[in-house]
């Protein structure tokens, strides 16, 4: 089953740490990874091509282990590994759904993931396996968002998906402020000067350069990615050079 006029063919899922620990402060929730599949599977099964990069935030902050006293290179490594239990826990769940994926890391453990390839990435995605990327850059200093952000213009992703806990960003904390309002549209340069917390700087600034669109959304919403990538409703904030028009799905 599949869509001819889909505008996103193929994208790259961003989901944070946070995203998979669910109700929990740490660790992972096997219910939000399962839902989180299953809203996977059913926009696969339609025919778009994704790929993902996963954070490692639930299993530790590099911040708050550098804050004790530790090495940032150190506290950046342990955090790239926790990335890599996040995607094996998204790769069993996804394949017990039936859904073919791959995990490739950018630090070599082959016993348990493929290392990362560009070509041999591209393949997978073409065949209609998902492919989810661990480990961020490889490299320390660099945030798994700036990691997505380099992915998905190595892999020609059509768009970034930022998958969150809210419905898109909003004017101001919408934690602390009852009378925050969501935008539904950014550009670049305004994500950069009014510098939001949604990603960093240098993630913007990577899409900026290679015209990725940004779509930040609520992914624990049940049926949003469905609702974005497939019906075309313009939920979330789009982040970009200019607005789009309309939805994001089939025509």
């Amino acid at each position: 089953m599949g869509c001819n006029n889909l505008k996103y063919k193929r994208v790259l899922l961003k989901l944070s740490g946070e995203v998979l620990a669910g109700d929990k402060s740490f660790g992972i929730d096997f219910d939000a990874v399962s839902k989180i599949s299953k809203e996977i599977l059913e926009v696969a099964q339609h025919g778009i091509q994704i790929a993902m990069v996963v954070g490692g935030g639930n299993i530790l902050r590099g911040t708050e282990a550098v804050a004790t006293g530790m090495d940032r290179p150190q506290a950046d490594y342990m955090g790239m590994l926790g990335t890599v239990i996040n995607a094996l826990a998204l790769q069993d769940n996804l394949e017990r759904l039936g859904l073919p994926t791959r995990v490739q890391t950018a630090v070599i453990m082959q016993e348990i993931a493929e290392p990362f390839i560009r070509r041999r990435a591209l393949r997978h995605l073409e065949k209609g396996r998902v492919v989810i990327f661990a480990a961020g850059t490889g490299s320390p200093y660099f945030s798994t968002d700036t990691a997505a952000s380099l992915r998905a213009a190595e892999v020609g992703a059509d768009c970034l998906l930022k998958a969150t806990k809210v419905e898109g960003i909003y004017d101001k904390d919408p934690m602390k402020y009852e009378d925050a309002k969501k935008l539904s549209f950014v550009t670049y340069l305004e994500a950069l000067s009014k510098q939001l917390k949604i990603m960093d700087a240098t993630a913007f600034s990577l899409c900026m350069e290679n015209s990725i669109p940004i779509i930040v959304f609520d992914i624990l919403q049940e049926g949003n990615l469905k609702r974005l990538l497939i019906d075309g409703e313009p939920i979330g904030t789009l982040v970009s050079a200019r607005g789009g028009s309309g939805g994001y799905g089939c025509g």
